[in-house]
């Protein structure tokens, strides 16, 4: 029996994955100096060891002045990419592709861990450690109680655009697959895209063209040093749900100018660059990839509340999305991949999916076979 499209191989320039279930980046918060630790290897390591056919690091700064907090991962220096070699390394020898958003938090920096409580750092903090200043299109703070932003001059754009140039770089060295071009959820490049937030008059402002330049900027710049055989996504907040903010069309016009520039996967997820969100319901971010899949002619990943293998297999089989990314779910359920051979094929065989030898599906597979059949 031909398995659904969830469970078939996607190819995308010189990658294979082995399926199209995509981990999405989650921030773990838990970086020491921008290192990972032990923590992330078995936070992502279990991923790969599920079945997933590409797995993605959390949002890495490119720069100091880029993490959201302290205990961001970053990607500016050596030390920080050994540690990300070795978790490239784990999640490639166990069948998955390794993949890593690249990000700049913007005006979003410089704030408490959620579990300290969330919000800006301040010099009295003793908990969380000193703030920093953040940078944004233009000096307007998020919300209440942040920090104003400074308003980036051409000179600190071209300092962001180098740091995005060398982390993409290092992540090669890493060993990494993919990378991904974080502008979306409210940080640095979305910034810039949103009206909202983008009240600038000069080239990098003012309507859409300009306020997709120092985006479009970053993205040639990854692209250039990014090997052409190697996929390059970005992530994308598709609409900023507020009024006068960030709108489908635009996204649509953003997602055409990416695939010119070489850009190989739109990544559909939304708001954040606002105090509040939309109503969540399964699904509710599809139609986005759908749109920007069908209007832009690029190939997109699906993302929010995926929550089941017929959900996942539907979106793919009705040509919303050529990828599937999970977050919570995966959280929930790392194994998610292998359980949806069950569930959509009614076997337990997991041979189809091509993987290295001895990886960790492999090793998996027999164990798993011989439970089933001890379990009746």
């Amino acid at each position: 029996m031909t398995p659904p499209l969830l469970l078939q191989p996607l190819t995308i320039k010189g990658v294979t994955f082995r399926n199209r279930v995509a981990i999405s980046p989650m921030c773990q918060y838990s970086a020491i100096e921008g290192v990972a630790q032990d923590w992330h290897l078995v936070h992502l390591g279990r991923f790969a060891l599920g079945g997933a056919g590409l797995v993605m690091v959390e949002a890495t700064a490119v720069e100091p002045r880029g993490r959201i907090t302290h205990e961001d991962m970053g990607l500016w220096n050596d030390e920080q990419a050994r540690a990300l070699a070795r978790i490239a390394d784990f999640l490639k020898a166990n069948g998955a592709a390794a993949g890593i958003q690249l990000a700049h938090a913007g005006r979003k920096a410089s704030t408490h861990r959620p579990w300290d409580g969330g919000g800006p750092l301040t010099e009295a903090d003793a908990v969380s450690g000193s703030p920093w200043e953040t940078l944004a299109p233009s000096a307007l703070p998020f919300s209440d109680g942040y920090d104003t932003p400074k308003a980036m001059s051409t000179a600190d754009m071209g300092e962001v655009i180098l740091a995005f140039r060398e982390a993409a770089l290092r992540a090669l060295t890493c060993g990494f697959d993919v990378v991904e071009v974080h502008a979306a959820h409210g940080y640095l490049l979305h910034e810039f895209l949103s009206p909202a937030s983008n009240h600038r008059t000069d080239v990098y402002g003012g309507d859409r063209a300009g306020r997709m330049r120092f985006p479009l900027e970053v993205v040639q710049t990854v692209r250039a040093v990014w090997p052409q055989d190697k996929p390059l996504f970005v992530r994308v907040s598709s609409v900023d749900y507020a009024e006068g903010g960030l709108t489908l069309d635009d996204t649509v016009a953003f997602a055409k100018a990416l695939k010119a520039l070489g850009v190989d996967l739109v990544d559909c997820s939304s708001g954040g660059n606002e105090p509040f969100g939309p109503q969540v319901h399964p699904g509710y971010q599809v139609p986005f990839a759908a749109a920007v899949r069908r209007e832009a002619g690029i190939a997109t990943g699906a993302v929010g509340l995926i929550l089941s293998p017929e959900q996942a297999a539907q979106i793919l089989d009705e040509g919303s999305a050529d990828l599937v990314f999970l977050a919570r779910k995966a959280l929930d359920d790392p194994n998610f991949a292998l359980h949806a051979v069950e569930a959509l094929t009614g076997e337990f065989d997991y041979s189809f999916a091509p993987a290295p030898a001895k990886s960790g599906l492999d090793r998996l597979a027999g164990p798993l076979k011989r439970l089933k059949a001890e379990a009746g």
